[in-house]
């Protein structure tokens, strides 16, 4: 897997006029392009930190985890649009357009913007900061890659998704 890929991003955002926080990740693993949706990678532990903080088990389907995320309030998408990537490499992604986040903020109630990991906040800051002018908290990365953190870890972290709607 070290050729580099041309790919666009194909899962829509998910999200509605009632969401208000973001989550922006880089852009989807193989795993998550096979699959079709976002954190697809039975090892990347978002499901289970989103289930866990809005005290909800942890969705199974696609259907499902849009219903959870919408539910709670939380957007999902990520940063890039297209790029060349090496495999699931964040490191290797280079030659980058990026989403229009614009028509997503003004047409919800997201008031905080959140990056799942350093590189999706670094991402942001350099590509999509200048447009939103929103400020983007980095959370830790729940990629099975993120040892450090471990699950109990990631939801006291991650909680913040759901004390800053109080």
């Amino acid at each position: 897997m070290d050729e580099y890929n041309y790919l666009v991003h194909t899962f829509k955002p998910v999200w509605d006029e009632n969401s208000k926080v973001l989550v922006l990740g880089t852009f989807p693993s193989v795993k998550s392009r096979e699959y079709g949706f976002y954190y697809g990678h039975p090892q990347n532990r978002f499901w289970k930190v989103i289930a866990a903080i809005t005290n909800q088990s942890v969705p199974v389907t696609i259907e499902d985890k849009k219903k959870l995320l919408l539910a709670s309030n939380i957007a999902v998408w990520d940063v890039i649009a297209s790029c060349n990537i090496k495999g699931s490499s964040d490191s290797s992604i280079r030659d980058v357009s990026v989403n229009k986040l614009s028509p997503l903020l003004t047409g919800s109630r997201i008031t905080r913007v959140y990056a799942n990991g350093a590189k999706a906040h670094e991402l942001y800051m350099k590509y999509s900061y200048g447009e939103t002018g929103m400020e983007i908290t980095r959370l830790p990365s729940t990629s099975p890659a993120n040892a450090v953190y471990t699950l109990e870890k990631l939801v006291d972290a991650w909680s913040v998704l759901v004390d800053n709607q109080k």
